[in-house]
């Protein structure tokens, strides 16, 4: 066992984890932020993402003793308890919501992807999200909610669904 501390959503924590315990266990059992899914267990889905350090990461493969003294910030670290983040806001108001179980990681791949590039194109957000998959959509209203959630970020403001 080792000792680790870690900001999480703006709250520091110090846990002791297990060599082999993974970021992702550790929010979901240890902290009970089940915001963060545990999909494919094997960095391949993307439910997991969770930005470590403000880079979007896929929880399941960091181990909690790689995040000692690092800042991370879940999907509950973006709401507030009065209202969703914007970025959750246009995935609700595009559709782009179906089950629900990808949501959350393809939410902090689009706040990722909206603080290094504020208006993507098309191109480049199906390329920058190609790592999360959903099974319910063929991604049309996601990229319709990232492009949404982009315009709606500009000085210019806008943004409405198709």
């Amino acid at each position: 066992m080792r000792q680790i501390k870690f900001r999480v959503n703006g709250v520091m924590q110090s846990i002791e984890a297990a060599d082999n315990q993974t970021l992702l266990d550790i929010l979901r059992e240890r902290l009970h932020l089940t915001g963060t899914k545990k999909g494919c267990d094997e960095g391949d889905c993307g439910a997991c993402t969770v930005l470590l350090n403000k880079q979007p990461v896929n929880s399941c493969l960091v181990l909690a003793a790689e995040v000692d003294g690092c800042e991370v910030i879940t999907i509950e670290g973006l709401a507030n308890e009065e209202k969703n983040d914007p970025i959750q806001q246009a995935f609700v108001d595009c559709g782009a919501v179906q089950c629900g179980f990808c949501t959350p990681g393809m939410v902090m791949m689009t706040h990722a992807l909206l603080e290094e590039t504020p208006n993507p194109s098309e191109e480049e957000i199906r390329n920058f999200m190609e790592g999360n998959l959903c099974r319910c959509t063929g991604y049309v209203k996601i990229v319709e909610a990232v492009q949404t959630a982009a315009a709606r970020r500009l000085p210019e403001g806008g943004g409405e669904c198709d």
